[in-house]
């Protein structure tokens, strides 16, 4: 009996030391979780206003909630005596671990970071890229970006090889040139034909004045003279315009007699009498 009251003694004795480490240890606690929620609102209020994209915004405050909460807890774990240096020991290891194990899903994470972050392209653009990569994009998240292709299948292209290839983003300005190549035959005159051209593109509404349409000779080639033919229009109209000027510039170049010549050869015919040269 008296040996249990001794225990008894031993161990009320050693609670009542350890009470201001408790005491400590629960403040260090309460007041870790009353500043990581003061963090996160005042980040989560300052990400709002910076217009940074939500799904970055809450994957950032997620993993920097998780580091938070764990650096507190070792804290506390230090607080009451608790060796924590095999802990930490295993918290890397752990990491390392799942680091290597998800190599390739965080070199996505980062590129994701980066398209969110610097905005190469949006939801709504047409975008091209250098690994092949094309088509209207439909949303943009942490590893993974959607697009439409042009045959209308959904596209999902790794953020880490899109955010380092490089990208044509077609609809990130306002306007876009048109460009054509048209042959004419060498009888023709080439002012008059680049006359028609422009009167053609002139009378579409849709192609811009500034700048304005341009044809130019591209080169001389083996059956005609290269135009080049340039214009500019709204973006969204580019399609609808290229295609109509196309057809109308060919129908205007017929109606003023003006050859689009075939492929063509000169045959000689030498008389097997003739004495061959040499």
């Amino acid at each position: 009996m008296d040996k249990i009251e001794l225990n008894l003694s031993r161990l009320l004795d050693t609670f009542i030391s350890k009470i201001p480490t408790l005491l400590l240890a629960l403040a260090t606690l309460l007041i870790g979780f009353w500043l990581i929620k003061f963090l996160i609102r005042f980040l989560n209020n300052h990400l709002n206003k910076g217009k940074i994209d939500t799904s970055l915004s809450n994957f950032l405050i997620s993993i920097l909630k998780v580091i938070l909460y764990v650096l507190l807890l070792v804290t506390v774990a230090s607080t009451l005596g608790i060796e924590t240096t095999s802990f930490v020991a295993i918290l890397g290891a752990a990491g390392l671990a799942v680091g290597l194990a998800l190599q390739g899903s965080l070199s996505n994470f980062a590129g994701g970071v980066l398209i969110l972050l610097f905005k190469p392209f949006k939801v709504g653009h047409f975008i091209s890229s250098s690994n092949s990569v094309e088509g209207t994009v439909l949303k943009i998240d942490i590893l993974y970006t959607t697009l439409k292709a042009k045959n209308g299948t959904t596209l999902y292209a790794p953020n880490g090889p899109l955010a380092n290839a490089v990208i044509n983003n077609v609809s990130d300005n306002e306007t876009r040139m048109q460009e054509y190549s048209i042959g004419i035959s060498y009888n023709a005159n080439i002012d008059t034909a680049r006359k028609v051209i422009l009167n053609t593109l002139a009378n579409d509404p849709a192609v811009l004045k500034e700048p304005a349409p341009v044809v130019l000779v591209a080169s001389l080639g083996d059956n005609s003279v290269n135009l080049t033919i340039r214009s500019w229009s709204a973006n969204s109209d580019y399609w609808p315009t290229y295609h109509r000027n196309f057809q109308l510039i060919k129908e205007a170049l017929d109606q003023n007699k003006i050859g689009i010549p075939y492929p063509q050869r000169e045959i000689h015919i030498i008389p097997a009498n003739t004495d061959l040269p040499g």
